[in-house]
Order: C-alpha cells, then sequence, then structure tokens
C-alpha cells in the first residue's frame, strides 16, 4: 500500500476504525503506531488516531501494510499439480481458489504454504512471506506459475518479466460480441481510491497493455485469448471490462450474475442454467514461454482447460444451438 491515497466515503467514522476495517489483519494498535509516526496522513497533514473523517478526505498510505502481517509461513499439506521441476525452476498449474502468498485476509492457506511443505529450498528474494515467487495469478484465476528454486533463478526470471521477454496466453470466456476480432488494449491501471482492492483505467496509473483475440464469438459470448504485455494487478479483467467485455463470472468488474437481467426470460433461464457451472472469474493462464535461467535456452508450458471453463464452454455451445 506504499503511496497510495483513500478517498473516504463516509463521515464521522474514526481515522484508525476507518482503516482498520478495510485492513482487518492489522491490528489497531499497529494502524495508530502508523498514525503517530506521521506515515498515514489526512489531507497532507498528520492527525491523531481519533480523527473524524470527512466524505472525500484524502487518506495518504506512505507503508506496506503486508510487513505488519504475519511472514512466517508455515508449511501445510496442500496438493501441488507439478507440470515441471528441475534443481532451478517449479512450474505448477495452479487452481482457481489458491491464493498465491499470505497477505491481508490470508494468512495461510496459500501456494506458498503449499511450496514450503514440498520443497526445501525456494528463493527468498521477495522476502520470508513469499519463498520462490517471482510472479502472480489472482486467486480465482487458474493456470501456470513459475516458481524459483534459488536466487540466481529468481534474479534472472524477474529480468525477464520486468524487460516483458516473457510470453503469456491467457484463456477466459467475456460477455458479448467485441467490435474487433483482436487488438492491443491500451489503458494506464491504478487502484481504486475508494476500494483500494479494486483497480481501473487511469491515465495516473502504471503503463499497461493487453493483446486480444477473439477464438469464437456467439450471441451473448465471447472465448477469447489475452496476451498480456505488461503485468498489472487485475490487469486483464480491468481491461476487458473497460472495453464493454468483462470476464464471466467477475462479480468485481462486472461480470457477475445480475448482468443476465434483462434478457428474456426463456435466455435468461438458460443462463441462470451456465451460472450453476461458475464461482469465480473464468480466466486461465494457459501457456508461458521464457529462457530457462541457467542454460538459456527457450522453454514453454501448457496448462489443459480445468473443468469448470470446459463445462461452461459446453453449455454456451448449447445455448446458441
Amino acid at each position: 500500500m506504499k503511496n497510495e491515497i483513500l478517498l473516504v466515503d463516509e463521515s464521522g467514522v474514526r481515522l484508525d476504525k476507518y482503516l482498520a476495517e478495510r485492513f482487518k489483519d492489522i491490528s489497531r494498535s499497529q494502524l495508530q503506531k502508523h498514525i503517530r509516526s506521521g506515515k498515514i496522513l489526512v489531507n497532507g497533514e498528520a492527525k491523531s488516531a481519533n480523527y473524524r473523517l470527512n466524505i472525500n478526505d484524502k487518506i495518504e498510505l506512505d507503508i506496506d501494510f503486508e510487513e505488519s502481517v504475519e511472514t512466517h509461513i508455515n508449511p501445510q499439506n496442500i496438493p501441488l499439480d507439478i507440470i515441471f521441476e528441475d534443481e532451478d525452476i517449479i512450474v505448477v498449474n495452479k487452481p482457481a481458489g489458491l491464493t498465491v502468498h499470505p497477505g491481508v485476509g490470508n494468512k495461510d492457506g496459500t501456494l506458498t504454504n503449499a511450496l514450503a511443505y514440498h520443497f526445501k529450498n525456494l528463493s527468498d528474494l521477495n522476502g520470508p512471506s513469499r519463498p520462490g515467487i517471482v510472479h502472480r495469478l489472482d486467486q480465482d484465476t487458474s493456470g501456470i506459475i513459475v516458481v524459483a528454486k534459488n536466487n540466481s533463478a529468481h534474479i534472472k526470471l524477474a529480468e525477464q518479466f520486468s524487460e516483458r521477454t516473457v510470453d503469456k496466453i491467457y484463456y477466459g470466456i467475456t460477455w458479448g460480441k467485441w467490435s474487433k476480432a483482436g487488438g492491443i488494449i491500451s489503458g494506464a491501471v491504478a487502484r481504486k481510491r475508494r476500494d483500494p482492492t479494486t483497480y481501473q483505467v487511469d491515465v495516473d496509473g502504471k503503463k499497461a497493455e493487453t493483446g486480444f483475440k477473439v477464438i469464437k464469438e456467439t450471441e451473448y459470448f465471447s472465448i477469447m485469448k489475452f496476451f498480456p504485455k505488461t503485468g498489472r494487478t487485475h490487469q486483464i479483467r480491468v481491461h476487458s471490462a473497460f472495453e464493454g467485455h468483462p470476464i464471466l463470472g467477475d462479480e468485481k468488474y462486472g461480470g457477475g450474475k445480475s448482468r443476465i437481467k434483462g434478457y428474456i426470460p426463456e435466455i435468461t433461464k438458460k443462463m441462470d442454467d451456465i451460472f450453476k457451472h461458475i464461482d469465480r472469474h473464468l480466466l486461465h493462464a494457459q501457456k508461458i514461454k521464457f529462457d530457462h535461467p541457467k542454460s538459456g535456452s527457450e522453454i514453454s508450458f501448457s496448462s489443459d482447460l480445468p473443468v469448470d471453463i470446459q463445462n461452461v464452454v459446453a453449455a454456451i455451445d448449447k445455448l446458441n444451438v
């Protein structure tokens, strides 16, 4: 949360309480300490913890909340689908619902807890709470993630991600017909001030580019391939929604079940049946290609579509019969 700004959406609540409600894993006393130290400002000024906020007050945060979350990783016997492993890297097929590393709201039950159980040696460049983690996937995004076993491999992999030489392909299902069969979505992405867990296209954000290609188009949904050029948080989901085609099942960005309202009853019922297969946003990290951190040879990995996405694709086909 370093250098972030929250725009207050209620009045009369204490500053420490307002923050505690949004960052539930951080104790009130820890928040008060940050406030006293001047790392949390309101409208550019230091305030006391009991300061009563007003609507549209700007809370400036110059702290890393995740540093306040317990960093010890408790090894947990969580099954992992290992696609590939050698002395330098592990390639994991992550299921939907599995958070990558501990953070606010997720202290355990994460991919890193599983990695700590199954592997003795992992890189530690990203700190004790993220052993081996070079890049991330959203909790409900399934698919391929690459893990570094040692710091040398981590550095070389991180360089490739930073230089954007890693090729990534995501499979997704979106609402509606796209006006173009393919192209590039360019739009800087930034955290929403009123909700720090949500992102939006914002000219003041970080540069983001996503390539897209329509694989199959139906009357109501489109089967897509996405090719992210950058790696911003929620990037594909934000960009797809920005184009008016949110990812199917993505409640946060307008792709949830409420979208079926307004169709004729016959179609609404069929869509309701489709949603019986959906309990997350339907986005899957399907392929990745990069240079091996030791040999330098180009390697690539792919992951089969998970059953829930296969079921939805089949249901969509029936909808258009």
